[in-house]
């Protein structure tokens, strides 16, 4: 799918990774850019500093269905149409595991699975009638893999991860093209040290990982996949999920050995 003239919007889009795409997809030549947050001040930062008549900052909870429509019905008014939604919004949580509240599970189940059924329902079916549209579920390696510090993320990122393949598979032939962004870390202000935009310790700079999703758009690739080492975990994965499984305990051991008492 070609960028140039299309309409995008970007969720989680003051910072971090998102910021880095709406900046990228105006680059590119996209003639709208509706950046979406729940900080409203740091989204209209952001439009601002795209090209005049690019950018367009809107306050949203993707944890409110009624929030995302009325995100897309805003993208619409000024632009006309949505081409290309990133669902990027993402929480980072708390270590733990069953031992969590509901409250934190249930915020989990809104950002990293709800958000991205909702907003596809908001916008699949306008870019499936013209046979065109691109859809980006920002999920995370934790997705495909596991993480052994907090439950609750990576059992939602399995979720997004699930809920970008059934994208895909359903839609995947009818115009709509789908990617399923999976980074392990990157810098952003999620992970300490994000000041920097340098890649260190395969931390990556988020501008990185944007010009990777534009090139799986543009390639009409499904994974979109930073730290290349994830495919190979990925593989080793299927090649012996017990002796994985068998890994992952024994990491998660040592973790648990080494996390300061609460």
């Amino acid at each position: 799918m070609d960028i140039r003239n299309k309409v995008v919007i970007v969720t989680g889009g003051a910072s971090g990774i998102g910021r880095s795409l709406a900046q990228r997809y105006a680059a590119e030549g996209a003639r709208g850019v509706v950046v979406a947050d729940i900080q409203q001040d740091a989204a209209q930062q952001v439009a601002d500093s795209l090209p005049a008549g690019v950018g367009l900052a809107v306050r949203c909870d993707v944890r409110q269905e009624a929030e995302i429509q009325a995100l897309v019905a805003a993208a619409r008014e000024r632009f006309g149409q949505v081409d290309a939604y990133l669902s990027n919004a993402g929480i980072l949580g708390q270590a733990g595991g069953i031992e969590l509240d509901d409250e934190l599970w249930n915020a989990m189940w809104q950002v990293h699975g709800m958000a991205h059924v909702w907003a596809a329902r908001a916008v699949v079916p306008e870019m499936v009638e013209r046979g065109e549209g691109f859809f980006l579920v920002t999920a995370s390696a934790a997705g495909l893999l596991s993480i052994v510090e907090t439950a609750p993320y990576a059992v939602t990122k399995h979720a997004a991860v699930a809920f970008a393949e059934w994208l895909r598979i359903a839609y995947g032939r009818r115009g709509l093209g789908v990617a399923c962004l999976c980074p392990q870390s990157v810098r952003t202000p999620m992970v300490k040290g994000s000041d920097s935009s340098a890649s260190q310790d395969g931390v990556l700079p988020p501008e990185q990982v944007a010009g990777d999703v534009v090139q799986a758009m543009q390639d009409g690739r499904f994974l979109v996949l930073p730290h290349p080492e994830v495919l190979q975990y990925l593989r080793a994965k299927g090649q012996d999920y017990e002796r994985w499984l068998g890994g992952m305990q024994k990491l998660h051991a040592r973790h648990s050995q080494q996390a300061p008492e609460h």
